[in-house]
């Protein structure tokens, strides 16, 4: 049986990948932070999954983790660098702090898992890493500036490990979603959203089952030849 590991899992999207990958009958290895019960209960609805608590901005953590899920389940075929925070104000009004956060969070956390999940790829010559980071990560936000920069550096790093890992027959991808119906569009009104969607040339507000159904289909053979690859699930949002 495949291994998936994913990072964020107890979030609306992980949630939905997690979903997604347990339909094509992987283990799911579902990892969360802070809200241990969603992800169990997560767990107790998929047909193989367990949950592993991890903090992705700390390298002990992420290392502690992938001796673990490597423990329970023997190997991992495909991650799923998906956790990540947001901020939404001016630089210069920004704590060293909430610098910190995100940047340790959203690119130094997807570094540090890409770092075991290569060390246990490599050996068995196979895998498949999936990064997720955003359409801000390719045009930039004002306000968001610094998860701007966070996320630009995921897609940057994803095609630099892409060749270094290609020789091991490991594939290594991005996604960068647009604007995904998550509670982290709780703080918009409906007019706000309506906005949203009006903006978007398809008409309407992604969803986490979009961003899954794409995860879904890089970690699949039918994406044998794509790696290095960032693909914009937005709805045309940013064109």
């Amino acid at each position: 049986m495949k291994t998936v590991l994913i990072t964020g899992a107890s979030g609306g999207i992980g949630e939905a990948i997690a979903r997604e990958m347990d339909k094509y009958g992987y283990a799911v290895a579902v990892t969360y932070n802070k809200n241990k019960e969603k992800a169990d209960k997560l767990c107790s609805e998929l047909q193989n999954a367990m949950a592993f608590q991890c903090d992705v901005s700390s390298f002990s953590s992420v290392e502690k983790l992938y001796t673990d899920v490597i423990n329970t389940f023997g190997h991992i075929d495909s991650v799923i660098n998906n956790a990540g925070t947001a901020f939404t104000g001016l630089l210069q009004d920004m704590t060293e702090e909430q610098i910190l956060n995100i940047i340790n969070t959203d690119l130094n956390g997807v570094i540090y898992s890409t770092k075991f999940a290569a060390r246990a790829m490599v050996k068995q010559h196979s895998g498949n890493i999936i990064n997720i980071s955003s359409v801000w990560g390719v045009v930039g936000a004002s306000c968001e500036a610094v998860y701007s920069a966070a996320k630009g550096g995921v897609v940057t790093f994803t095609k630099a490990m892409a060749k270094e890992l290609a020789p091991s027959g490991i594939r290594v991808n991005c996604i960068s979603p647009g604007v995904i119906k998550t509670p982290m569009l709780d703080c918009y009104s409906a007019e706000d959203l309506q906005a949203l969607a009006d903006e978007t040339p398809l008409g309407r507000i992604g969803t986490p089952q979009d961003v899954a159904n794409t995860v879904a289909f890089l970690a699949s053979d039918n994406s044998a030849f794509i790696t290095g690859q960032n693909i914009v699930v937005d709805g045309g949002f940013v064109l």
